[in-house]
């Protein structure tokens, strides 16, 4: 699973994503949370440092992210928490959590590029929750909320070469592939290679009239 989260992407780097299914958006003071048909994406709290610590300690995972460290502590986790309480002017990380359970699987997150009418995309799943479809719900949510509430033209993305995965994420959310560079992983302490994709403003909404079930229609509550 492409791993991508609190991780931020350089200027050079461009890539894509698309819209959601079946998104409700609730805005409580500063705070937004979005709902999926499985997932509510959350700003992450104290109670998920030991989840967090438990699942990014996998170098499976941090191998995926450029600034995730391994091995990933207790300490690290507390870090991650603390700085996302702190983002601002767009910059949204979301815990990643199953509706029935309240389980925490991962991260996902978005970046306001300064100066620029664009955004950032990046997640992690947990490696026991792979495999099922989850990145890809939580991608087509961060997408469809940014092109909604922002006045972005396009959002940027990227995953390493030769992970599937992540690559089928990006794609399955209408990404388009713009070429190939490097980037370095904290994880292994060098620079790997990476596949880089974009999605525009304007796809998105081709991809929006798509159609969908009942069940899967937008639905926009507090903005």
């Amino acid at each position: 699973m492409q791993c991508q989260s609190d991780e931020q992407f350089s200027d050079e780097y461009e890539e894509r994503i698309s819209q959601s299914d079946g998104l409700s958006i609730s805005v409580t003071g500063s705070v937004t949370q979005i709902d999926t048909p499985r997932l509510t994406l959350r700003k992450p709290h104290c109670d998920d440092i030991d989840a967090i610590s438990t699942l990014a300690n996998d170098f499976a995972v941090a191998s995926m992210l450029s600034r995730m460290p391994y091995p990933y502590k207790r300490a690290d986790a507390e870090d991650f928490v603390n700085k996302i309480a702190k983002l601002e002017n767009g910059n949204c990380v979301y815990a990643i959590t199953l509706n029935e359970t309240g389980e925490f699987i991962g991260c996902c997150g978005i970046e306001k590029k300064q100066g620029r009418e664009r955004m950032e995309i990046g997640y992690w799943l947990g490696k026991p929750h792979w495999g099922q479809g989850y990145a890809t719900e939580a991608a087509h949510a961060l997408v469809d909320k940014a092109f909604r509430i922002c006045k972005i033209e396009e959002i940027i993305g990227r995953c390493r070469i030769g992970n599937l995965a992540s690559r089928s994420v990006l794609q399955k959310s209408g990404f388009q592939f713009i070429g190939t560079g490097m980037n370095y992983s904290l994880a292994q302490d060098t620079q790997v290679p990476v596949e880089l994709y974009r999605l525009e403003r304007k796809i998105w909404d081709s991809l929006r009239n798509w159609p969908e079930s009942t069940e899967q229609k937008t639905r926009l509550k507090g903005g």
